[in-house]
């Protein structure tokens, strides 16, 4: 008799009776649920109650609609601002694969001016475009292939505006290992999660159609059993709807809050003690923190997550799926529960880590950039010869005699620990100090740098010495001791000879010496170790290549180092440039380039303009004029009068500055034919040949005392030099043995969104004692006068 009654009621359901059918493929149950695949979800109140089929009609897909150029061009003119012909113009320009520093310098007629954050700007979103609509093909073509590309999942594709949302709406279609969905679709579970799904099944009857099923598969082996199997189909649906994860996600970026709890048995337990039950809104988090704690988990010293109001989330959900009005909506609030708690709430908790942790390493990034910049600029110490010193303890302080070009005269080593010795080592200093006339001393900033100075300090004062002293940042220079370029230049110095001229170096030209370390080794970061090696080091190569060509090089001067990040040019051609130099001698023009092995005309388009030959036979070689501009410049030069040997020199007569400064584009309309971009920039040159932006910053701050901690006082002026900034402040080398930190809010009277709006490295800065820690060494310096 029971047997009759639940075959009428599964047929009344329209569910097919499953006794006897075997389980796999051959059941009809399985066969019935594979026919009716879901391929999305939709408010409940669209499907059961008004009887609309859940299931869609699977459309034939026609060929990828991919946007057309103009599309793209207009889409990234909107979401950076530019007008659509200037990003055209870049974008053709790209795609011929011109170099940015070369688009930005002299093609300007091209993209209307735009600088070279713009068009960097602009290539990123190419790319970024161009790799999403590639994978938006691919998600396409897979899921037609399945047969269940919907009309309406088409369009949510093809609407898809990030990688992200993409991948979002194909997870239910990618190939996946099996999951409890899966298993209970298998026992034939399929059709009853359907039929309560579009509200065939109420909530009253759920249990009696459970137990007509137990028994039918050996893993049904009791109601509880059989509703397990339907909840874990149902919640895998839930948590594949796009819409639902959208709710969450925005409930859990609102409300969400990322703690942490101490690992007491790590051995590095007492390095994160402070953030033993911390707990802070994601949206509030300042990046330095997020990368604090990301390494505290990695280093399994804290356990870190991320809670957000769950009854909001599930009080959104069922508003969404308008469960209230379902037959079976307490069932399918047991699948909601179950689908967060197992499926989404992981899902999306992984992803707000993510999203903040990438936030945090590109903040990393852009902070170490703009520093890393502002140490390259720095300007050169030329003209002087310098005596590099790298401090020591064990082995002594070695010292290097440089000349003004940078070249190596003598070395020697020093102790300066050795009390016993003092007398004899300062004789030695001195006697090399008049010896080849010194007049700067370069100490490298790490162990005994302090004593070092002490030394110096005594020596420069109680010998009366005219020199002066600097402290320089030896951050990485030991890499480079070792690496090929090192010992390519100096083949037959030893590496800690080669390490100390790199210090010395680093004054006298910052650009040319640093470019030949790893940028991720220069020390002006705080959080670089944290970030993903592969990004930080395209971003800072991009920093190197633009500074490099920001000043510009000198073709017969530079290194293979140096000259691989000027444009157009690689490692390859900036080798075969400086074995074309040691063969033939020095370039006499620009165009001799193009005898060098592996430099066509493309090559030296892209780099002409950015090598300068200043002692070479045409003047204009020594300016920022382009080949291809020359007789735009002669015709300008003839008609100011102007000697072209002025343009070595770069002294150009106020009278005749006055006369090239007023030509127009129009009065030469008759001459030559070119763009306002073009004409203003050949002027420019003209008018500054020898320009070096780095001229116009103050130069390093020389000392020739030492301060102690017990030299200062609260509200004493100090004078000192940024030598890196971070996003609670800059620290700052006032002379102490450790740098003094301003804090952010020490900065200015207003408000201040980041320490870089107001300081860079390298900057010279007056401060003022603000706190004193004797115990830890540490001093707060501020920017404001103690009377403001």
């Amino acid at each position: 008799m029971r047997m009759v009654r639940t075959s009428s009621m599964l047929s009344q359901l329209g569910l097919p009776d499953v006794a006897g059918f075997p389980t796999g493929a051959d059941n009809p149950v399985v066969a019935i649920h594979s026919q009716r695949e879901v391929t999305s979800l939709q408010p409940l109140s669209a499907l059961g109650c008004s009887h609309k089929s859940f299931f869609k009609t699977v459309s034939e897909v026609s060929d990828v609609t991919e946007p057309t150029h103009d599309q793209l061009m207009s889409r990234i003119a909107n979401a950076l601002n530019l007008k659509k012909k200037q990003v055209r113009g870049t974008v053709d320009l790209l795609d011929e694969e011109n170099t940015v520093p070369f688009i930005t310098r002299y093609r300007k007629e091209k993209t209307g001016g735009l600088d070279e954050e713009k068009i960097r700007s602009i290539q990123r979103l190419l790319t970024e475009y161009r790799e999403l609509e590639d994978r938006r093909g691919k998600v396409l073509h897979s899921i037609s292939e399945q047969g269940k590309l919907t009309d309406d999942l088409r369009a949510a594709i093809e609407a898809a505006d990030s990688l992200k949302r993409l991948e979002e709406l194909y997870a239910p279609f990618k190939s996946k290992r099996k999951t409890r969905a899966d298993e209970a679709r298998e026992i034939g579970l399929g059709p009853l999660a359907d039929a309560i799904w579009s509200g065939r099944v109420p909530d009253s009857a759920i249990e009696t159609v459970a137990g007509s099923i137990v028994g039918k598969h050996p893993k049904l082996e009791s109601c509880d059993a059989v509703r397990q199997g339907v909840i874990d189909i149902l919640a895998a649906q839930i948590a594949e709807n796009v819409e639902v994860r959208d709710v969450v996600r925005s409930t859990a970026r609102k409300s969400g809050v990322m703690t942490s709890k101490l690992v007491e048995s790590s051995k590095h337990a007492k390095t994160f003690q402070d953030y033993n039950g911390f707990s802070q809104a994601v949206d509030k988090l300042p990046p330095h923190r997020v990368l604090a704690l990301d390494r505290g988990e990695d280093r399994k010293a804290l356990k870190v997550s991320v809670e957000w109001d769950q009854e909001l989330a599930r009080t959104r959900i069922a508003g969404l799926l308008d469960l209230r009005h379902h037959v079976a909506s307490e069932f399918l609030s047991q699948c909601v529960n179950e689908s967060l708690k197992r499926l989404i709430n992981p899902s999306i908790e992984r992803e707000l880590r993510r999203e903040a942790t990438e936030a945090a390493q590109q903040h990393a990034i852009d902070v170490f950039s703009a520093n890393l910049r502002q140490l390259l600029l720095q300007p050169p110490l030329l003209g002087k010869k310098v005596l590099a010193i790298d401090p020591g303890y064990r082995t002594g302080c070695k010292v290097v005699v440089l000349d003004e070009g940078g070249t190596p005269v003598a070395d020697d080593v020093l102790q300066l620990t050795k009390s016993e010795a003092l007398t004899e080592q300062r004789e030695k200093f001195v006697q090399l100090v008049q010896d080849h006339g010194i007049e700067v001393v370069a100490i490298g900033n790490a162990t005994a740098s302090r004593e070092t100075q002490e030394f110096v300090s005594g020596a420069i004062q109680e010998c009366q010495l005219t020199c002066r002293y600097v402290i320089v940042n030896e951050a990485g220079a030991s890499i480079y001791s070792a690496s090929d370029a090192g010992r390519e230049e100096f083949p037959e110095l030893d590496a800690t000879v080669r390490g100390t001229i790199s210090i010395g170096r680093r004054l006298q030209d910052p650009l040319s010496e640093l470019v030949k370390i790893e940028p991720r080794h220069i020390g002006v970061g705080m959080y670089q170790h944290d970030v993903a090696e592969k990004h930080l080091k395209t971003s800072l190569d991009d920093v190197v290549e633009s500074c490099v060509n920001t000043v510009g090089v000198d073709l017969n001067q530079a290194s293979a180092e140096l000259l691989k990040y000027v444009s157009g040019l690689n490692r390859s051609t900036a080798k075969a440039i400086v074995s074309h130099r040691q063969e033939h001698g020095p370039f006499q023009t620009r165009k001799q380039l193009l005898d060098v092995s592996g430099i066509g005309d493309a090559t030296f388009t892209q780099a002409a303009g950015f090598l300068r030959i200043r002692e070479g036979d045409d003047p204009l070689d020594a300016t920022w004029v382009h080949p291809e501009s020359y007789p735009i410049a002669e015709r300008l030069l003839t008609q100011a009068e102007l000697p072209a040997e002025s343009l070595r020199t770069g002294r150009i007569p106020p009278e005749i500055a006055d006369r090239i400064a007023s030509f127009t584009l129009e009065q030469f309309s008759g001459d030559f034919k070119t763009d306002a971009y073009t004409f203003s920039q050949v002027l420019e040159s003209l008018l500054r040949p020898g320009r070096d932006p780095r001229d116009e910053l103050p130069q390093p701050l020389l000392r020739t005392g030492v301060l102690t901690i017990d030299d200062l006082a609260m509200g004493m002026e100090l004078n000192g030099t940024v030598t890196n900034v971070v996003d609670f402040g800059a620290f700052v080398d006032v002379g102490l043995k450790n740098d003094g930190l301003i804090h952010i809010s020490k900065m200015s009277t207003k408000f201040v969104s980041s320490p870089l709006d107001i300081v860079a490295v390298g900057q010279p800065v007056t401060v003022w004692v603000d706190s004193i820690d004797k115990q830890r060494e540490r001093v707060g310096l501020t920017m404001l006068k103690p009377a403001e």
